[in-house]
């Protein structure tokens, strides 16, 4: 039996921006919103990935496959080393965490080029960005930016897939593929798409979440 997946939205993002790849999963799955990630944040909340690993893992019932897009793949990551007995797998889709192209306006511009080619597919996300609300998105981003994934990507045990679209200039194909090398993972550029693979690239996702839930049990 296929393990369950769980699903977290990413930067600003809700339940929704996943629509088109869980149309094409045949394995149980949830959506699991974070503060940042789909919710309005507190202005206490500590929104750093460690921090939210842990109101990640308070709702995940069982073993399951962890997926994660763009920033919330460090949350992701964080929650599967500190509970491993929680991760059968991660896919992570255009993670970020690359803390050399940490300045807002470097990633800015990455980010605005990378939408550029998938524009017309994009226009629905908007109301998305709202519910969570730009301040919290703000902090949440401040918190991820400073989080630096290959320091921590060694220290994961379970299986690894990280995808990337072929125009994504914030997630670059060297980046995924230095990533997979100190997970002992795998990298895949898609042939198409930028940094949001959830939504441009839902059947090629699909298909890595299924084969990632498929996967035997580690020992």
């Amino acid at each position: 039996m296929n393990a369950p997946v769980v699903l977290v939205p990413g930067l600003g993002l809700g339940p929704e921006s996943y629509a088109r790849t869980v149309e094409h999963l045949v394995t149980p799955y949830h959506v699991v919103t974070l503060p940042g990630y789909g919710e309005p944040a507190g202005s206490r909340e500590d929104l750093h990935p460690r921090a939210l690993a842990v109101r990640l893992a308070e709702k995940i019932r069982e073993r399951s496959v962890l997926v994660g897009h763009s920033a919330s793949c460090q949350i992701v990551v964080e929650t599967a080393i500190r509970y491993p007995e929680l991760a059968h797998a991660l896919v992570l889709a255009a993670p970020t965490g690359d803390v050399r192209l940490s300045s807002w306006v470097d990633r800015a511009v990455r980010l605005v080029g990378s939408a550029i080619p998938d524009a017309p597919k994009l226009v629905r996300i908007s109301p998305q960005y709202a519910r969570t609300t730009l301040p919290s998105i703000a902090r949440a981003g401040e918190a991820s930016r400073h989080h630096d994934l290959a320091a921590v990507m060694p220290h994961v045990q379970a299986p690894v897939v990280l995808v990337r679209g072929r125009h994504d200039l914030l997630c670059t194909a060297e980046w995924v593929e230095r990533l997979a090398e100190l997970s002992h993972g795998e990298a895949r550029t898609l042939d198409s798409g930028a940094h949001m693979p959830v939504v441009t690239n839902g059947p090629e996702l699909a298909a890595l979440i299924e084969r990632a839930a498929a996967l035997p049990p580690s020992s």
